[in-house]
């Protein structure tokens, strides 16, 4: 079969330049309109809005979701959501930053990791990065703040810091490797272990690799791990021993085992479903050749990626009773090492079969984009006709690609198609969401209506929902009012005053008094959809009532 990688163009500057210019594109599409939209419900805006508590009440130990202390996950995710914030402000932007940052650097360690696998060849490394870098999953990840995108981070570096330990006896990768998973561990507790120590797995299985011995470099790493990784828990089981039942039981044992624990219950083939949809059209190319190639003809190292980096970590969680897609990002990288692999392996002709393929699929993503404005009435959105000038130009910068790259191998013409496509789909989409936002559960143009009728001011009350992205458009915390939204039936078992029953009240039954002293603040009662307006008994207490689809808000002068 043909070896791409020993054509002219492959060499190590090429590589690199080329992987600087899709790092830069990337860079600019992600961040580019980054605050065209708010915080949308629910993950998004429970992080932004428990970033913006901490950065206010300068607590970087107890992290508060609406005034009300939030330990469902450790606090690395919302120290670096405050921090976006005093760097860029409260705006969507701090809350999206480090996320976006952190995504290219997932690019970049992919690069190094593809170094370290593909023996040093740089431009197989640089497809792996690019591959990785234009996977719809890791693009959703990049715009969508999570625990995922930090862990997904940190789990690459361990790894990269490990192997680099392995191949070529660097100490300091040592301790990045502990020293990540400490950070990993300060993420999301010890599912931030399992890529690391399967790379170690897949490094050692079957192929005859010498042992390193241990050393006081071991020791001290791992005592960097415990400092790093253990220290915010053993403080909070000092102030209470109670949390250390409600982490280990409740947020990692239940959310494994139990289905109803979190209500995000998923039938145990959704990964294997959604895995594949959100790496397309990469995946049809791994799946394809990979079964075209055989596991006789897989040489060891590439079967241990394929088993331990993303078989067994898929298997993994799938078994857990509790599934987001973006928990699943951590198997990724090894997708794209392996898709890389295999794509190099190809003869000319079968890589210019998926090249045509590709191309083909791309044009007519962009096509559809491009008249998306035409059948937006619908879909039930509401798009301006400006919304088709981005795919229309990313046809235009296709047709470019194309033609600046016709010299090359149809493997390597693949590279910047795909950087041109991701980079418009990126900026195409923003539009979208910023039009759109109150569909997309983004509540910033509820807070942007109050004030624009003069009611940004007075005390909001929340009618049987919990809007963090509410608090965080207005910088304050509204008054939930219960009525049996179990989102808002919240753990108060660690707040040691009742200051949160100000803001956190029942609407079932309220005394009359309670609900006279709340008139005389002369709010504004915010309720969601026609239903909940048509049983609002509270509504009939407002002479005034705007309009926002989903939302109704009523109001006195």
């Amino acid at each position: 079969m043909n070896q791409l990688s020993s054509t002219p163009v492959g060499t190590p500057w090429a590589a690199r330049r080329g992987l600087g210019g899709f790092v830069l594109l990337l860079a600019a599409s992600l961040l580019l309109g980054l605050n065209a939209w708010g915080p949308l419900e629910s993950s998004e805006a429970r992080y932004a809005e428990i970033g913006r508590e901490m950065l206010s009440s300068h607590d970087w130990l107890h992290p508060r979701l609406l005034g009300i202390e939030h330990f469902h996950k450790p606090p690395l995710t919302y120290w670096l959501t405050a921090a976006g914030l005093a760097l860029a402000g409260p705006t969507a932007l701090g809350v999206r930053l480090l996320p976006v940052l952190a995504v290219l650097a997932q690019v970049l360690l992919v690069y190094g990791l593809g170094k370290l696998l593909f023996s040093g060849d740089q431009t197989r490394a640089r497809t792996a990065a690019i591959i990785y870098g234009t996977l719809p999953v890791v693009l959703v990840s990049a715009l969508n703040v999570t625990t995922d995108v930090y862990l997904a981070t940190l789990e690459l570096a361990a790894t990269y810091g490990i192997l680099r330990h392995y191949l070529h006896g660097r100490w300091w990768g040592l301790y990045l490797f502990w020293g990540a998973l400490g950070l990993a561990f300060l993420t999301k507790g010890p599912v931030g272990l399992v890529l690391p120590l399967m790379a170690v797995a897949g490094h050692y299985f079957r192929r005859g690799q010498a042992r390193r011995p241990f050393t006081r470099h071991h020791a001290l790493g791992i005592a960097l791990f415990a400092v790093v990784g253990l220290s915010w828990y053993l403080l909070l089981m000092r102030e209470n021993p109670a949390f250390l039942r409600y982490f280990v039981v409740g947020h990692t044992l239940d959310r494994f085992a139990k289905a109803e624990a979190f209500g995000r219950a998923k039938p145990w083939w959704f990964y294997l479903v959604l895995a594949p949809a959100t790496s397309l059209p990469w995946a049809a190319l791994l799946v394809v050749q990979a079964i075209r190639t055989g596991w006789a003809a897989l040489p060891q190292l590439w079967r241990n990626v394929l088993v331990f980096w993303v078989l067994v970590p898929l298997l993994f969680f799938s078994l857990s009773q509790s599934k987001l897609l973006l928990y699943v990002l951590p198997i990724f990288p090894g997708v794209a090492l392996l898709t890389a692999y295999y794509l190099h392996q190809l003869p000319e002709a079968a890589a210019r079969r998926w090249y045509r393929g590709f191309l083909a699929l791309w044009v007519l993503l962009l096509l559809a984009l491009a008249i998306l404005p035409a059948v937006a009435e619908l879909l039930h959105l509401a798009l301006t006709p400006s919304v088709a000038i981005l795919p229309a130009a990313g046809l235009l910068g296709l047709a470019l690609s194309v033609w600046r790259s016709r010299k090359l191998p149809s493997a390597l013409r693949l590279l910047p198609a795909a950087a041109v496509f991701t980079a418009t789909l990126v900026l195409a989409a923003k539009p979208v969401f910023q039009q759109n936002e109150a569909k997309f559960h983004g509540t910033r143009p509820v807070a942007e209506l109050l004030q624009a009728h003069g009611l940004g001011s007075r005390p909001v009350l929340v009618y049987n929902e919990l809007l963090p992205s509410l608090a965080f458009a207005q910088g304050r915390v509204p008054i939930s009012l219960y009525a049996g939204n179990h989102n808002l039936r919240r753990e108060t078992q660690f707040e040691r005053d009742s200051r949160w029953r100000h803001t956190n009240l029942s609407a079932i039954d309220m005394p009359q008094a309670r609900l006279d002293s709340l008139l005389r603040l002369r709010p504004v009662l915010l309720v969601r959809d026609e239903a909940a307006v048509g049983e609002n008994w509270l509504g009939q207490h407002f002479s005034h009532h705007l309009d926002l689809p989903p939302w109704r808000v009523y109001y006195d002068w």
